[in-house]
């Protein structure tokens, strides 16, 4: 379901012309400080060489790329899987339902080459952070200092922005992105009169409420949405968690918060009755256990596989256990040495995830917003044990999914091998007519995305008259 969209687009339009070109206390602070960037080696010799020049302008020998409508993503990807994949299903649904789009995605993951890039998207890849268990930001492989590093991306970041000149940009999450790395980019740009539109895109729950109405507070999000940003696009619903309410949002930066529902996944490439036939499966029951992008799925991995290992002999059950391209060496070998089991295939990745689901009869997995939506497309039964540190995001969305009936969630702290395959041979065994008595999770969010965005790219029509049903 969809809010109805608010009439904001001229006077939205007006407050960011008149935005103050430093917004106070937003740039202060944090190993990227903005003033601090801006008189940096590398950050102000591109501001330099771009100060006397409007980046809308073009040499005669580029205007064949004019009716091109340039959308520049930022997915700052410090931990797992579920930003890039989240924001370049997003760029493939774009450029495949507009064919006069470019899409640039800028992107900090260590696997954004492992996924298929169809045309008309390409990216630029930043060195790598990583997100502890305290919650912490640090490098990830270059070895170098956490604010060099920082400085580095701010660069690139700006760099791009000022050259690709894009017409919109979607930020995921972040509105001034990682330690304010994208605040020197969006900064220039207002200063020099160069006006994208700006959408910030955020999935349907945060963190817990004093966590998430903190962060914002202490970062001056709602004044970087108030001073730079059009819009605010959350892909979920308001019947499931009303992120308005629940972070207390105020008045500024809710008058441009649209909910567009969850994002449906398309099928794989591959049907069910391929992937069943390549493992082997005749007429036992299969399993998909996956720890998403294995960073922190080593622990559910573990109780999986020990208690599919003291199943009794003759049990009819298949299981395919995808790793997960992040896991490290030494886990995946601690888990393939522990597998005793004929019935049991270890995969380390699989491109293909929707057609591994849909040939599944359970799905055994962790509750991070992508993993959950290909569940919810696909209709699947599902137990997920979701991370709980160093927030709390996939527990509440595992425990408001559950109470829906959509799924069955184990906390982390209370599962043990023989709970968990208990658990696993109740709902293989279940015969209650799920899931025709599921609750009905609104879907559409990928195709009202993209229309919110096309329409917003088009000049010729107002923001406030932009229409989504």
């Amino acid at each position: 379901m969809s809010d109805a969209p608010n009439s904001h687009g001229t006077s939205q339009t007006a407050e960011r012309e008149n935005a103050p070109h430093g917004v106070s206390g937003a740039w202060g602070g944090g190993a990227a400080r903005t003033a601090d960037l801006l008189r940096t080696p590398g950050v102000s010799q591109v501001r330099q060489s771009r100060t006397d020049r409007d980046p809308r302008v073009w040499p005669a020998e580029a205007c064949s790329s004019a009716g091109v409508k340039r959308i520049l993503v930022y997915s700052h990807d410090t931990f797992g899987l579920g930003n890039i994949k989240r924001m370049l299903e997003i760029s493939k649904h774009l450029v495949a339902a507009y064919t006069n789009v470019s899409v640039l995605i800028i992107s900090g993951s260590p696997i954004v080459h492992a996924f298929r890039i169809p045309p008309h998207i390409d990216y630029i890849k930043l060195p790598c952070l990583t997100r502890t268990l305290d919650g912490l930001y640090d490098v990830k492989f270059l070895g170098l200092g956490y604010e060099e590093t920082i400085r580095m991306r701010t660069t690139l970041i700006t760099s791009a922005i000022l050259d690709f000149s894009p017409d919109l940009i979607l930020v995921d999450k972040k509105p001034f992105g990682v330690s304010n790395e994208l605040s020197p980019g969006l900064r220039l740009l207002h200063g020099r009169g160069a006006l994208p539109k700006v959408v910030l895109l955020l999935r349907d729950i945060l963190d817990n409420q004093e966590t998430t109405t903190s962060t914002w507070e202490r970062n001056h999000y709602h004044e970087a949405v108030r001073c730079f940003y059009d819009r605010i696009l959350v892909v979920g619903s308001p019947e499931i968690f009303d992120l308005a309410t629940e972070y207390k949002f105020p008045a500024s930066s809710e008058s441009k918060l649209q909910f567009c529902g969850y994002l449906r996944r398309d099928r794989g490439s591959q049907t069910r009755a391929q992937i069943r036939d390549e493992l082997g499966v005749h007429d036992e029951q299969l399993v998909l256990v996956t720890g998403g992008g294995g960073e922190d799925g080593y622990q559910l991995l573990a109780n999986y596989v020990q208690g599919f290992n003291d199943l009794p002999k003759g049990t009819r059950i298949k299981t395919l256990l995808i790793c997960g391209p992040e896991m490290s060496e030494q886990n995946r070998r601690r888990i393939r040495d522990a597998a005793a089991h004929s019935g049991l295939v270890i995969q380390d990745f699989n491109n293909d995830m929707m057609g591994c689901i849909d040939a599944a009869d359970l799905v055994v997995s962790m509750a991070g917003y992508n993993t959950v939506c290909e569940i919810l497309s696909l209709r699947k039964r599902a137990i997920v044990v979701p991370r709980v540190r160093p927030v709390q995001e996939q527990w509440m969305r595992a425990e408001r999914m559950a109470q829906l009936g959509l799924l069955r969630t184990i906390h982390p702290d209370h599962v043990t091998p023989m709970k968990l395959m208990r658990a696993v041979t109740e709902e293989l065994n279940a015969d209650d007519g799920w899931p025709q008595r599921a609750y009905a999770v609104d879907l559409d969010g990928m195709s009202r995305v993209a229309t919110i965005l096309y329409a917003l790219l088009d000049d010729s029509a107002p923001v406030s008259t932009i229409a989504v049903t």
